[in-house]
């Protein structure tokens, strides 16, 4: 028998702030303080629509390292040029995901695309962390490049539709490769539009509204901009009625259920493997852009 995932509470950004001087981030979570409910991902920026002046020097943030976890960019608008030590490079325009496993460690920088520099314009990204189990925070680091042509969509009718790009939406799989069942769809829905999306039983999950205007399950009301609204493990489903033109990330993942200890860049189990890290990383082991 089918059962509705229950709406545990409507949450916004617990912190404005910037990151290098290209990023002006709302912070859904951690700071708001609902990390807990949310395992495996472990924090949410999102850069809302923000205009840039032309500029000849690229805005970002420069060398930086991670380990432990994962990076997921999404591209609303504007472009960013990414480079790390592992020797991966590339470039996200509207549409595209970065996916970036930093495991074991890397250093890397991400900045402003250059023709988007150079002409400015709209700006609005979002970058997701996502958790990696004991077993796997010091494997090898991967990189995948996913562009808005890999992923594919699924179409419900009156303007409503999720572009999969992780995990599965009616039989529709996106090209994402996770380490444990995570589904990450970019929904747009048209005012008016009413659908009923299928989340897996077990999987914590959330419905981070970027803008508009949502009732959730006939009874709960979420406005944007920058909002999120917390879903029960249990159930398999939540009814979305759109009553504004609304652009939402859903995002549900199976539960780690392991310590977190986090410093800064660096998520692992205990406080002596963030020591560890932040000693790999100014020994050079980590490597360095150059």
């Amino acid at each position: 028998m089918r059962t509705r995932k229950e709406v545990l509470g409507v949450a916004g950004a617990g912190s404005h702030h910037w990151v290098g001087d290209g990023f002006p981030v709302y912070n859904l979570f951690p700071s708001n303080g609902v990390e807990k409910q949310i395992d495996p991902f472990l924090m949410l920026d999102y850069v809302s629509p923000t205009e840039f002046a032309p500029s000849k020097k690229p805005r970002g943030v420069g060398e930086h390292p991670h380990r432990g976890f994962e990076t997921v960019t999404i591209a609303y608008q504007g472009s960013v040029d990414h480079r790390d030590s592992a020797g991966n490079a590339g470039t996200i325009h509207p549409g595209d995901v970065q996916w970036m496993t930093a495991a074991s460690g890397v250093v890397h920088e991400e900045l402003h695309e250059r023709k988007f520099t150079e002409a400015g314009g709209t700006f609005e990204m979002i970058q997701l962390w996502v958790n990696l189990p004991k077993a796997y925070k010091m494997s090898a680091p991967r990189y995948q490049g996913i562009t808005a042509a890999q992923i594919p969509a699924v179409y419900w009718g009156r303007g409503a539709s999720a572009r999969v790009i992780a995990g599965e939406l009616d039989g529709v799989r996106g090209p994402a490769k996770t380490f444990t069942p995570i589904n990450l769809f970019d929904l747009r829905l048209a005012a008016g539009s009413h659908v009923k999306l299928d989340v897996p039983s077990g999987h914590q999950a959330a419905l981070v509204l970027l803008r508009g205007e949502l009732l959730l399950n006939e009874s709960t009301v979420v406005a944007g901009p920058a909002h999120m609204a917390l879903l029960s493990r249990d159930g398999d489903s939540v009814t979305i009625e759109a009553t504004a033109d609304s652009v939402i990330l859903a995002l549900s993942g199976e539960p780690i259920g392991e310590p977190v200890a986090s410093r800064g860049p660096f998520v692992m189990n205990t406080e002596t493997e963030l020591r560890q890290a932040m000693e790999d990383y100014q020994a050079g082991r980590m490597g360095h852009l150059n």
